[in-house]
Order: C-alpha cells, then sequence, then structure tokens
C-alpha cells in the first residue's frame, strides 16, 4: 500500500449505521468515510436475522439506505428501502403440481409513501384460471388494504415480519387450499414530503457552506 494510500485511509472515520425507526434504530455495523455527506444514498444490505438474532430469518434481505448522518457523533441515519427473500428459499417453498401465484401493486401507507409490493401465493394443488384470477384479485386487495390502514413504519414490519403474509394466506384460503404464502419482495418508490411526492431517491451532495 503507497504512502498516499494509507494516508487516505488514515483521514477515514469511522461511522456507525443506525437501522430505520421500524427496527428501533439499533446499530448495525460500521463504514468508513473521510465525510458523512459521502455516505447520503449508500444502501446497506442486511438480514432479519442480523437484526433479531432468530436464525429461522436469515433469508429475509433488507436494505437500509442512508438519508443524513450526524458528523459530531459520527452517526448515519438509514431508511427502509426494501426488502426480498432470498432465491434459494422462494426454490425451497415451490412444489411440483401446485400453482404458484404472483401479484405486484404499488400501494400508498396511510402517512402517504409508496412502495411497490410483490405477493406470492403457492396453492397446495393445481388450481385452474379463475381460481388463479380470483387469488391474485385477494393479493392486489390484501396489500392496499394494509397499506391505507397502517403507516409507513408500521405496514414495513408487517411485511417483513410476517403478520401480512399471515392475513394473505387466511384470505386466499376461502378461494382454494393454499399451502404457503408470503410478501416476496418491497420497494420503496416515493416519500411525502411539504412540496409532495418526491422519489425515493439520495443524491450524495456536499452541503453548501
Amino acid at each position: 500500500m503507497s504512502t498516499a494510500v494509507r494516508g487516505k485511509w488514515r483521514a477515514k472515520k469511522w461511522y456507525t449505521v443506525l437501522a430505520p425507526e421500524a427496527f428501533n434504530s439499533i446499530p448495525i455495523g460500521t463504514i468508513p468515510a473521510d465525510e458523512g455527506w459521502k455516505l447520503l444514498g449508500r444502501v446497506i444490505e442486511t438480514t432479519l436475522f442480523d437484526l433479531t438474532g432468530d436464525f429461522t430469518k436469515h433469508y429475509i434481505h433488507l436494505y437500509f439506505q442512508v438519508y443524513s448522518y450526524d458528523e459530531t457523533n459520527l452517526v448515519v441515519y438509514t431508511r427502509f428501502k426494501g426488502h426480498e427473500l432470498s432465491r434459494d428459499y422462494v426454490k425451497s417453498i415451490i412444489r411440483r403440481k401446485s400453482s404458484k401465484i404472483a401479484g405486484i401493486i404499488d400501494v400508498t401507507t396511510s402517512d402517504g409513501y409508496v412502495l411497490r409490493v410483490t405477493g406470492l401465493v403457492l396453492t397446495a394443488y393445481n388450481c385452474n384460471a379463475s381460481h388463479k384470477r380470483a387469488i391474485r384479485k385477494i393479493i392486489f386487495q390484501t396489500l392496499s388494504e394494509w397499506a391505507q390502514k397502517n403507516t409507513f413504519n408500521e405496514f414495513v414490519k408487517a411485511v417483513v415480519l410476517g403478520n401480512l403474509a399471515v392475513e394473505l394466506m387466511a384470505r386466499a384460503k376461502k378461494i382454494y387450499p393454499v399451502r404457503k404464502a408470503e410478501v416476496y419482495k418491497s420497494k420503496l418508490l416515493a416519500i411525502p414530503t411539504p412540496e409532495g411526492l418526491k422519489p425515493a431517491v439520495i443524491v450524495a451532495r456536499k452541503p453548501s457552506s
């Protein structure tokens, strides 16, 4: 390592990364930077296992994005950006001679956040086209209703902790025998501001002096 490179590394500070408020703002790691603003927009990937210590949740991948920082205390704050179930897990729950029904919908929470969410229902047996349409409609209705009735933080917890999947399964069972239901994926699209909705895009910009 050259002297110049060593000098740059010595100039870096280690910032503590805090999880979003929905996850109790717990520290989830540290990240180096010479100035906090350069970390704005950085996406941090973790798992629900890392946050809770529950190994059965290792397949739930969470994505948090840095939106603010505290230069004095060397802390960066993150916002929930989305989640996704691991491909290996999804493959493990799919069975032959059964149907997989997925529905993707954009929903708005009671406090104005917009997310794109994917619901997944796996039936016990192969079902016909009319059953698939009815279950997909249930997916859309359930995801939309839960978003409308809950704040962003409440909805995120329902998605990640499985409460929404339980409700989805209970409703889909009224249409056809269901073996498994999951909220497979989510992504934050827009956030409310005093000026109206803005895309959930964070760009690292040096603060004006």
